[in-house]
């Protein structure tokens, strides 16, 4: 059996979850829809919904459900953008540098198609963005700034960003601030309210629900510019029938994590500190990306690993983990069908060369000390094998 070390991508599906959608979905029904059985279905999704905001520290008036975060991500960009220039006249996206790719591309095609302009926020060599790095940046032209998003923990080397902090300075220039928080709902504590965001993007498959029901928590005065247009199911910006059964599961999985959150974090942070101490230990010339401080679940996510490997290209080394019975990531883009190395590692300041050499271990609800030790078992003949296959290159 595998040691499944890629939870940052997906994780599985827990059982409470799986038992509620199953439920659900034997039941017929559009939530729209007026009858006995619609109105059964409505009834669902708005206590789901009540539950969500609970976990989230949100209203349930704020929950906009998608099909993930991606499409949150996509609404949160473009439609806020067309809402600000269309209201104040203003195109300059302020983003930061180490984005997952559902805020990154939906940058570049407002930069392509509509003629919108981009600030990059580029992060310290830990990953940070700087709080007062983004107060400089608005200060420079205020009135031209449509929005700022900065992720809530990074996907591939799990900073923490000061999300609160950065929202606020966004604030004393008048601009909404975003942030998607997909990796660190589950993780760590995660209060829309609190945050002072205006948007955040959440996802359920990243915390044990389904795969394809997502949500975009957004403030009630903030101003979206739908991208679907039908029904106008989600407060007007996000049409389309809504999957009552993947939203009961969403919700379930949710408050559960949230729930387990303070333990699990505890017990992830243990089994992240051995794969790294154990790694680093095996005298392999690996060293960690980012900033690593052992015990710590502040500053890097609880189940966030990633390693360099010097010497290895990273898709290398995940297929002969993979062979050898190990799932991870390398963390890196692949367009074209050609590995890039991460923007995210070169962003950091990392030479290309170094981040090709990149594996992200992720770990989540299901992870034990076995699957810990698989790894570390495998690692040096793996590593070994990497090396000769790029010395042949």
């Amino acid at each position: 059996m595998s040691a499944y070390l890629d939870h940052a991508a997906t994780t599985p599906l827990r059982p409470s979850a799986r038992e509620a959608w199953l439920e659900q979905s034997a039941h017929v029904g559009n939530p729209s829809s007026l009858h006995t059985s619609g109105r059964a279905a409505r009834a669902v999704v708005e206590e789901s919904r009540e539950e969500i905001a609970d976990a989230l520290g949100a209203r349930p008036s704020e929950v906009v459900f998608t099909s993930g975060g991606t499409e949150a991500d996509n609404l949160a960009i473009k439609g806020t953008y067309a809402a600000r220039l269309a209201s104040v006249g203003a195109s300059r996206l302020v983003v930061s540098g180490i984005e997952h790719h559902a805020v990154l591309d939906p940058v570049e095609h407002l930069v392509k198609r509509h003629g919108a302009s981009v600030t990059w926020l580029e992060p310290d060599r830990c990953g940070h963005i700087s709080v007062e790095g983004l107060r400089a940046t608005l200060a420079a032209e205020p009135l031209d700034a449509a929005m700022v998003s900065v992720m809530w923990a990074n996907n591939e080397v799990g900073t923490v960003q000061p999300v609160a902090e950065l929202a606020a300075v966004a604030h004393e220039a008048g601009v909404p601030f975003h942030t998607d928080a997909v990796q660190a709902v589950g993780q760590l504590p995660v209060s829309f309210a609190g945050c002072g965001a205006d948007l955040m993007t959440v996802t359920a498959h990243k915390v044990g629900g389904p795969v394809g029901v997502g949500a975009l928590l957004a403030r009630r005065d903030a101003t979206l510019v739908p991208l679907v247009h039908g029904g106008g199911q989600e407060r007007q910006v996000r049409s389309g029938t809504l999957d009552a059964a993947g939203i009961r599961a969403f919700a379930v999985a949710l408050t559960e994590a949230v729930a387990e959150r303070d333990d699990e974090a505890r017990r992830l942070t243990g089994l992240r500190d051995r794969l790294i101490t154990g790694a680093l230990g095996l005298d392999l010339g690996i060293s960690v990306s980012g900033c690593w401080t052992e015990g710590d679940a502040t500053e890097r996510l609880p189940g966030n690993a990633h390693l360099l490997v010097r010497g290895c290209e990273g898709d290398s080394l995940l297929y002969l983990l993979d062979a050898a019975g190990v799932e991870c990531s390398t963390g890196s883009a692949c367009q074209a069908g050609v590995p890039q190395p991460s923007h995210v590692l070169l962003a950091m300041g990392y030479p290309e060369a170094e981040a090709r050499g990149a594996l992200r271990l992720s770990l989540g609800h299901t992870s034990m000390e076995a699957d810990v030790e698989a790894f570390l078992a495998a690692l040096p003949a793996v590593v070994e094998r990497a090396r000769r296959a790029s010395g042949a290159a």
